[in-house]
């Protein structure tokens, strides 16, 4: 695949409280006549909280509207969430939307905790409402740290999830900070909303370099699901890569193909992560965030070649 670069959409003013920075893991929805991108904006303490950018979708490069109040606030205290909320995958299952989301919460021994929560829309994605103040992917087995990094399609009749979790060993120290080690698994559910099932190890390093993967972005094309995701390293941070699999569970892994590359004294020349994948009228656009992780905004390429 070739991706040609349209440049940066948005990226914070730090003139709002708390949408004073980043702007992390774009995900759209249309709405009418509207591309409704979904974002997770962090106050001065790092707390994310989900708003959203309009864009034209003729054109993502023209903003419509920014949200004035978040869409999805933080958690009550004690709760998953209670340190902050970003979306993650999105959904629409008959008329309602599903809105997957992270959410954190601090801890004492490690820095954070990070499971997978759930809002619904009734009314075309305008506004969420909490499906449980407990996490839709929550602690199991092994997975104590981490169960994030969601993506769900509905695919031959069910629900599928990639998701990133943390391995047994659950954190790495790197340059005198700890740093999570993440792995990709994959479960099912009849409803996008109970996950209790087996998970299984779907995608796992590949050289030493490499301790962790980001939101995957998956889609079926023919008799393949394909597969752009974010890989976390400790030499460059994250980048994106992509992978093949006939069943969702083997990965081949062909990052060389992902067709993307670092940008050229730009918001994106240091690292690149979070891409998920949009199509509208016959264009084909990948949303993504530059250096830092959403530091400096969301941006889009826009598909040129998909051989």
């Amino acid at each position: 695949m070739k991706w040609t670069k349209k440049g940066l959409i948005f990226n914070v003013d730090n003139n709002c409280d708390w949408q004073y920075q980043f702007a992390m893991l774009p995900t759209p929805l249309l709405i009418d006549d509207r591309l409704r991108i979904f974002i997770g904006f962090c106050d001065k303490n790092n707390v994310g909280r989900i708003g959203y950018v309009d864009v034209n979708p003729e054109n993502p490069a023209e903003i419509i509207e920014v949200s004035s109040q978040p869409v999805l606030d933080i958690g009550r205290k004690g709760c998953f969430d209670d340190n902050g909320v970003v979306p993650i995958s999105i959904i629409k299952k008959e008329d309602r939307v599903f809105l997957y989301y992270i959410g954190f919460q601090l801890g004492i021994q490690v820095p954070y905790f990070m499971f997978g929560g759930l809002a619904v829309s009734n009314d075309k994605g305008k506004t969420f409402q909490r499906y449980s103040e407990s996490p839709v992917l929550d602690r199991r087995g092994d997975e104590v740290y981490a169960r994030c990094g969601i993506n769900v399609i509905f695919d031959e009749g069910k629900y599928k999830m990639w998701y990133i979790g943390s391995n047994h060993e659950g954190w790495t120290m790197s340059n005198g900070k700890l740093k999570p080690l993440y792995i990709m698994k994959y479960v099912e559910s009849l409803d996008g909303i109970n996950w209790n099932g087996d998970a299984v190890q779907c995608m796992t390093y590949k050289n030493a370099d490499e301790h962790g993967f980001g939101r995957p972005f998956v889609w079926r094309d023919g008799d393949l699901l394909k597969m752009y995701y974010s890989i976390r390293t400790y030499s460059r941070g994250y980048y994106i890569g992509y992978a093949e699999s006939k069943d969702g569970i083997h990965w081949n892994r062909l990052d060389e193909q992902a067709g993307i590359e670092l940008g050229s004294d730009s918001w994106d020349d240091t690292n690149m992560s979070y891409p998920f994948i949009f199509r509208y009228k016959g264009h084909t656009y990948m949303f993504y965030n530059g250096n830092g992780c959403g530091k400096t905004g969301f941006g889009y390429a826009e598909l040129v070649d998909d051989v």
